[in-house]
């Protein structure tokens, strides 16, 4: 049997397992291993391959301290200050906590970089409180949904440092341009939630309050001390991306275990709300305590073990896809679109369609080397096109059939993932139109950066 035809089977044999729900990571390992077989490449190479990945990539290391940072910041209390502040500054809005808590996803992602943390971090505290409020079960769903597709986009992102490490593009100036477009995206998405609401009149309006706004971020100061410390450290150059994540740990770390020590001394009562509390009070979070800290430790290893084995098998099927021959016919397809506008739309279409189907992290592995050559050649900046193809990837969290994020927050809210899609339609559709303005003005990504 010819070789094509062999690897035109193995093809069609892992994307059935993927339809029945195979992990992908086992779906990209089988389907790498049936081609090395039919290529002739021993499992020695492969082996070496995957260690190549880990032993270059020191860039890498930041990947697991910005989850274990998310897992802290939500063990600890920081999260919970953080929405708590941004329903005081939007809840005067009709459809306020449902703005709140797509705000406090782009607070959580500042310090988290990972969007299923942050979907479901934000979903489980805020979508009792949505339901309680007034608002549709399934739309307050879509809505942590939503809200976790910035999670890659704004810094620090673990997907920007894996595109940094894959492209050799500096991870810092990746951070710095995903600034703008993941805040234009929070507020789109605030705008069609407030369209929809609305529309249906859901949720309790609340007055605006001077001394609730103010007592409210007094008590959030530690989550605004940690996105300062990470993007001051980064853009003055401080700090590496990687260097950025060990310190925000050991700060979180701190913040939790000492917060916890002083509440029990001083016998600060727990769940009081914020008008019970006195200022000195909320200084404080809830934190954690020593003992805790290994469980918090173990669940971040989880997430990582699942990420990491995953980047380096990628890395190994891009090279497959090379000897076949793949990238240079996704190339000459792109390439034949003509100029600068249409091969950037060729890609992003590309892209779009990829994310249907797959997770960022393979879609970024497999099509971010073929595609980025691609666009610098026609005059798109590297930097640009980078935002350019992750905001991209990051709305496939939520464009069915695959939608991670649907499925993280139908998971954590008990909504079925169909019962969601009716209300992420307007999301995606906000979504959309910010990243056609991300693609057609460069300078939202770059206005930021030195030397641009």
């Amino acid at each position: 049997m010819a070789d094509g035809t062999l690897i035109t089977l193995i093809s069609l044999g892992v994307t059935g397992l993927f339809m029945l729900g195979v992990p992908v990571l086992l779906v990209i390992a089988y389907w790498v291993i049936g081609c090395s077989f039919v290529l002739g490449l021993t499992l020695d190479n492969m082996g070496a391959e995957l260690m190549n990945v880990f032993n270059k990539g020191f860039a890498l290391l930041a990947m697991p301290l910005f989850i274990l940072t998310g897992d802290l910041i939500n063990k600890s209390g920081i999260a919970r200050r953080l929405s708590d502040y941004a329903y005081a500054c939007l809840g005067w809005l009709r459809g306020g906590l449902a703005m709140a808590s797509l705000g406090a996803c782009g607070l959580f992602a500042a310090i988290s970089g990972s969007n299923s943390a942050t979907t479901a971090t934000i979903g489980s505290m805020l979508h009792p409180e949505m339901v309680k409020g007034g608002y549709d079960e399934r739309f307050s769903a879509a809505t942590a949904a939503a809200g976790g597709t910035v999670g890659i986009i704004i810094p620090p992102s673990i997907i920007f440092i894996v595109y940094g490490f894959l492209m050799n593009l500096p991870i810092s100036d990746l951070f710095v341009a995903g600034i703008i477009p993941g805040a234009l995206m929070v507020f789109g998405m605030q705008f069609a939630c407030w369209v929809i609401c609305r529309a249906n009149g859901w949720g309790y309006i609340i007055p605006l309050q001077l001394n609730r706004v103010l007592k409210t971020a007094f008590g959030a100061w530690l989550g605004f001390f940690a996105i300062g410390l990470v993007l001051w450290g980064i853009y003055t150059g401080k700090f590496s991306p990687t260097e950025a994540a060990g310190v925000t740990v050991g700060f979180c770390v701190i913040a939790g275990l000492v917060s916890w020590a002083l509440s029990h001394l001083f016998r600060i009562k727990e769940g009081r709300t914020w008008e019970e509390k006195s200022y000195a009070e909320m200084l404080l979070v809830e934190g954690f305590t020593i003992p805790q800290i290994p469980g918090i430790v173990v669940r971040s290893a989880q997430i990582t073990g699942i990420l990491a084995p995953l980047i380096a098998i990628s890395v190994v099927m891009q090279q497959i896809l090379s000897l076949l021959g793949a990238q240079q016919v996704i190339g000459d397809f792109v390439i034949s679109m003509g100029g600068y506008y249409a091969v950037l739309a060729t890609a992003m279409l590309i892209v779009f369609v990829s994310g249907m189907v797959l997770e960022s992290l393979p879609v970024t592995i497999i099509l971010a080397p073929i595609l980025a050559p691609i666009a610098g050649s026609v005059g798109v900046d590297p930097i640009h096109f980078s935002v350019i193809f992750l905001v991209g990837a990051s709305i496939g969290f939520i464009t069915p059939p695959y939608g991670l994020n649907l499925y993280v927050a139908s998971g954590v809210t008990g909504v079925p993932y169909f019962r969601l899609l009716r209300y992420s339609t307007m999301y995606l559709v906000s979504l959309l139109a910010v990243w056609f303005l991300v693609a057609l003005v460069p300078d939202l990504a770059l206005m930021l950066l030195p030397n641009r």
